[in-house]
C-alpha cells in the first residue's frame, strides 16, 4: 500500500477508535427543562409567524419573499433540478445559539418534482411503512403506529454517520392540513428521541431519553406542498435541538452536530424526489 494511503487509513482507524472510546459527557449532555423550554418557545414563535403568513395568504414558499430577480432565479434553479437549502433567517445569534445547554438548528429547503400531482405526492409521503425504502440513507426501520384521518403516529430508526455513527429510535405525530386544491401543509413533531446503545447487537438498548450524548433531542419538521408548473414544489423546514458543543470535544462531535442538519435536509429532499419519480403510473396519472 502506498505510504500516503496507509497514513489515510491509519488516521481514519484512529478517529473511529477514539470516537468509540471517548468518555461519555453525561452531565453536560442532559436535557434540562430549561433547554427544552427554550426550544419550545422558539418553535411556538415560529408556528405563530407561519400561521399569520398562511392566514394572509402570504409567501407560501420561502422563496416567494425574495426580491423579484432572486425569486425568478430560485424558481429557475428548482426547474433545473437544483435543491435549495439554507439556514432560516430567524435562526441566528442569539435566537439559536444562546439557549442554555443546547443548540437550535433551523434549516429550510425546497425541491421541485415534475410530472407529479399533489395527491400522488401526499400518498407517497404518507406511506410511512416504506420510509426505510424511500429514505434508505438515514432511515433504518420505519413503521406506521397509528392513523386517524389526517393524523399519523410513526416510528423511525435513524442512523447518521459522520466520523462517529449515531443510531436513534424516534417517534413523531404528523398532522396534514389541506389549504386548497393546490396547497397543503403538514406538521411533524417528535414525541420521543432515544439514542441506541450497541445498535444491531444482541444487547442493544435505548439510552434514557434526554440523558445521552445529546446528538439529537428534538426534531420537528414543517412541510408545504404546492402543485404548479406541471409538478409539485415541496418545502421542508427542519428544526432540531442538540446539545451544545462541549469544551475539549469539539473536534469529535462539533462537526457532527453543526453540519448534519443541513446535509440531512438536503438528503431528505433528494430522496423524496427520487421516491416520487419512481412511482408507477406516474406519467399515466398526470396525462389524464
Amino acid at each position: 500500500m502506498p505510504r500516503q494511503a496507509w497514513k489515510a487509513v491509519s488516521l481514519v482507524a484512529t478517529l473511529f477508535a477514539v470516537a468509540a472510546l471517548a468518555p461519555r459527557p453525561s452531565v453536560a449532555a442532559q436535557l434540562t427543562s430549561e433547554t427544552a423550554q427554550a426550544f419550545d418557545r422558539y418553535v411556538s414563535a415560529k408556528e405563530a409567524r407561519d400561521a399569520r403568513d398562511l392566514a394572509a395568504k402570504k409567501n407560501f414558499l420561502y422563496i416567494d419573499a425574495l426580491p423579484p430577480a432572486q425569486k425568478n432565479q430560485a424558481y429557475a434553479n428548482l426547474a433545473n433540478r437544483q435543491i435549495l437549502v439554507q439556514r432560516d433567517d430567524e435562526c441566528s445569534a442569539p435566537a439559536c445559539t444562546s439557549i442554555p445547554g443546547g443548540l437550535i438548528h433551523d434549516w429550510i429547503g425546497i425541491v421541485f418534482v415534475p410530472r407529479v400531482s399533489l395527491r400522488q405526492a401526499l400518498a407517497t409521503l404518507q406511506d410511512y411503512n416504506r420510509d426505510s425504502d424511500y429514505y434508505h440513507s438515514e432511515v433504518v426501520k420505519s413503521k406506521l403506529l397509528a392513523k386517524s384521518g389526517d393524523d399519523f403516529h410513526i416510528y423511525l430508526r435513524l442512523r447518521q454517520v459522520h466520523i462517529i455513527t449515531v443510531v436513534l429510535d424516534t417517534q413523531y405525530t404528523v398532522h396534514y392540513t389541506p389549504i386548497d386544491r393546490d396547497h397543503e401543509i403538514a406538521r411533524s413533531l417528535s414525541t420521543a428521541v432515544a439514542e441506541v446503545d450497541h445498535a444491531g447487537a444482541s444487547d442493544e438498548r435505548d439510552e434514557p431519553i434526554g440523558d445521552d450524548h445529546g446528538f439529537l433531542w428534538r426534531l420537528d419538521s414543517y412541510w408545504r406542498f404546492y402543485q404548479a408548473d406541471g409538478g409539485v414544489y415541496i418545502q421542508c423546514e427542519a428544526i432540531s435541538l442538540t446539545r451544545d458543543v462541549p469544551a475539549g470535544l469539539g473536534w469529535l462531535i462539533g462537526s457532527f452536530i453543526e453540519t448534519i442538519p443541513a446535509a440531512s435536509l438536503r438528503s431528505t429532499l433528494a430522496e423524496t424526489r427520487a421516491a416520487l419519480l419512481r412511482q408507477p403510473n406516474l406519467s399515466k396519472e398526470n396525462s389524464q
